[in-house]
């Protein structure tokens, strides 16, 4: 009893050699067709431009959140609920506060939402606030 296995294919190389000979068959009149229906690459740019502006808040949130911690603990004292209500406020009301006042970002349903304001950076944020507020915490605790 022989058992045959079945020849791997690889998808992308298939689909790239299917491609070809498409093109192949198609007159130049029909290249040009598809060609002006992909989109522009003005679309490119506004990627670009939304991707820099989600590293700004993602940097913003990172500086918010080790300051955030340093006056919550340290200078106000706050432990407890009261120190997570402190973080969560930073953590949904400051992202705002930076992106339409510190760099001054427009406001545009379709390409930049609330989403996009508050999305970016929640990991780096709740991290580096609990590592800080907690070496803080121990520092005081310890001298």
């Amino acid at each position: 009893m022989v058992i045959r296995r079945r020849k791997k294919v690889d998808l992308k190389k298939r689909r790239k050699q299917l491609i070809k000979e498409q093109e192949k068959q198609l007159s130049p009149q029909d290249v040009e067709k598809i060609e002006e229906r992909k989109e522009p690459k003005q679309k490119e740019g506004e990627l670009d431009i939304r991707l820099k502006k989600e590293t700004h808040l993602y940097w913003a949130r990172a500086l918010t959140a080790v300051f955030g911690a340093f006056v919550g603990r340290y200078l106000l004292g706050f432990i407890g609920w009261i120190l997570f209500i402190w973080m969560l406020a930073f953590w949904f009301l400051f992202p705002f506060f930076v992106s339409f006042v510190l760099f001054r970002y427009k406001y545009d349903k379709e390409n930049w939402s609330w989403k996009n304001i508050i999305l970016p950076g929640i990991g780096i944020y709740f991290f580096l606030f609990m590592i800080v507020a907690t070496v803080i915490h121990t520092l005081l605790k310890i001298y």
